[in-house]
This record gives C-alpha cells, sequence and structure tokens, in this order.
C-alpha cells in the first residue's frame, strides 16, 4: 500500500536514509513525504505500529522487479523426459532409446523409463525387469536411479536423474 491507500491511525516513519523519524499520524507522515518529493510506502503492516518508510516507489519497483528477472534467468528448470521401452524391444533400438537417454541426462533433464506390458507380456515380467536393470547399467554413467523400477497394473516405471556435476 502507498500514500492515500495507508489509512491507519498512527505509523512508525523510517526517512529516505533509513533513519528513524518516528510514530507519527499517516495524514502527516504522507505530508512530510510529499514535501520531501517521495512516496509513502507501507513496508510491515503487522508491526505495532505499522512501519512505513519514505521512498521513491517507482525506482524501488523497478529495482525489485530487476532482481526477480536475474532470479529466473539464474533458475534452472529441470524437465522430466519419458522414454517408452517394450518387453520385446530388440538390441538396435534399445541402444538408440539409450543414446536419447543419454543426451538428456547430459542436458541436465531427469528421464522417465516406462515400460508397457500388453496382452501376455504381463506373465514375462522378469523380462521387463532385465531390461530395465541394462538400460540402468548403460546410463550409470550420466545418471542414477531416484526411482527404482515398479510395477504399477500394466505399466512398469523407473526415474533416473542427472549426476551432479563438479
Amino acid at each position: 500500500m502507498i500514500n492515500e491507500e495507508i489509512r491507519l491511525a498512527e505509523v512508525r516513519v523510517v526517512g529516505v536514509d533509513g533513519e528513524a523519524v518516528g510514530i507519527m499520524s499517516s495524514d502527516a507522515a504522507l505530508k512530510l513525504a510529499y514535501d520531501q518529493g517521495y512516496d509513502l510506502v507501507l513496508m510491515a503492516p503487522q508491526a505495532q505500529p505499522p512501519v512505513c518508510r519514505i521512498m521513491d516507489y517507482g525506482k524501488y519497483r523497478f529495482e525489485r522487479d530487476k532482481k526477480e528477472k536475474e532470479a529466473k534467468k539464474k533458475q534452472q528448470t529441470i524437465e522430466l523426459k519419458e522414454i517408452q521401452l517394450s518387453c520385446r524391444i530388440d538390441t538396435h533400438d534399445f541402444e538408440t532409446k539409450v543414446r536419447h537417454a543419454q543426451r538428456f541426462l547430459e542436458s541436465g533433464n531427469k528421464v522417465r523409463v516406462v515400460m508397457r506390458f500388453k496382452g501376455r507380456e504381463m506373465s514375462h515380467v522378469s523380462i521387463g525387469q532385465e531390461i530395465m536393470k541394462k538400460f540402468e547399467e548403460s546410463c550409470a554413467a550420466l545418471g542414477n536411479v531416484d526411482k527404482a523400477p515398479v510395477l504399477d497394473g500394466r505399466i512398469m516405471s523407473m526415474v533416473i536423474s542427472p549426476l551432479k556435476l563438479k
């Protein structure tokens, strides 16, 4: 809240340089801020009495937005990429899927490996577990398993996250 939006009986006022001006009515504080050519900004409404500061609000908002943009730039987003396998996958197809997973891990993304069992394939879950273990070993140089292979209905899945670079 700034300027006329502040409707409180009395407020603690902090000056432009950060020095304490004192406790006064919000109207007197607003007049003091306007006389200096600044805005009155409510900084701590929960304090007793609430704390207001005399400052250039436009400049304050600009600096705050600038800091938020910098923080957003430095923030790294991690995506979850999904790779689907079958328990009847051939060696070349398997190697291609491993290369895709390695590329995802190198770029810093997590990889979710999914294997769907269709029809009678459910009686051969052990084959699926072997393929998942082989996939895990192939990606061990670039990532480690966050979530071990788990069978949920007809779908077996595991999550591999990239290793931290030093």
